[in-house]
């Protein structure tokens, strides 16, 4: 499942998801076919700002969030959506997407325990050499289209899962990997987990 967040940075604290969107895919007749989607606005908490670059950026003001649920809300509903395991979850650049899903992990236990793999590094392994290895860089290598609504949510899915199936032909063609476990090897991400509180007792190793 390729997913991406948006979100909202307020100094000194962790970024603020104010949108997602999730594109399910599975692999038949050697493709990937979506078989869902889900897309949601979030309400930042009162005290976050959406500032002025935010606006030109994203298209996303305040007035526009008011309305939405919280990001509980939405991550609780997104997560009842994974009831056809096993999943990987695929995002440009994982470990902002990981930072956020465990922030959210009470919330969304399932997706908070599925591994990550980024097209970030599957792009390294892929085609090193390149002078950025950003999203819109690798729109540009594989002649992708940038889309309308860049910087929203569901418009970065949507093209992040082209890069994935390019990255994915091109490395099976030179025998990078033919399995999931090669992939994971490759760009994989373990679920971040929670820190535990300060005066928790740690019962087992793992």
């Amino acid at each position: 499942m390729v997913i991406d967040f948006e979100g909202l940075t307020p100094a000194g604290r962790p970024a603020e998801p104010i949108e997602v969107a999730a594109l399910a895919l599975r692999p038949r007749g050697g493709r990937l076919v979506e078989t869902g989607r889900f897309e949601a606005l979030m309400r930042p908490p009162a005290d976050v700002p959406v500032t002025a670059r935010d606006v030109q950026l994203k298209g996303i003001t305040r007035r526009i969030l008011a309305s939405a649920r919280p990001a509980a809300e939405v991550m609780v509903r997104l997560d009842a959506r994974l009831t056809a395991p096993p999943y990987r979850l695929v995002a440009h650049h994982a470990s902002t997407e990981a930072g956020i899903i465990a922030r959210q992990a009470e919330h969304c236990p399932v997706l908070a325990a599925t591994p990550l793999l980024d097209t970030l590094r599957l792009a390294k392994a892929v085609a090193p050499g390149l002078g950025s290895y950003g999203l819109d860089s690798l729109l540009g290598h594989y002649g992708i289209p940038m889309p309308a609504g860049r910087h929203r949510a569901m418009p970065d899915v949507e093209v992040t899962a082209q890069v994935l199936a390019r990255l994915l032909d091109d490395g099976c063609a030179d025998g990078r990997w033919s399995t999931l476990l090669e992939l994971d090897v490759a760009a994989g991400l373990q679920p971040t987990r929670r820190p535990a509180a300060p005066d928790a007792e740690q019962s087992a190793l793992f």
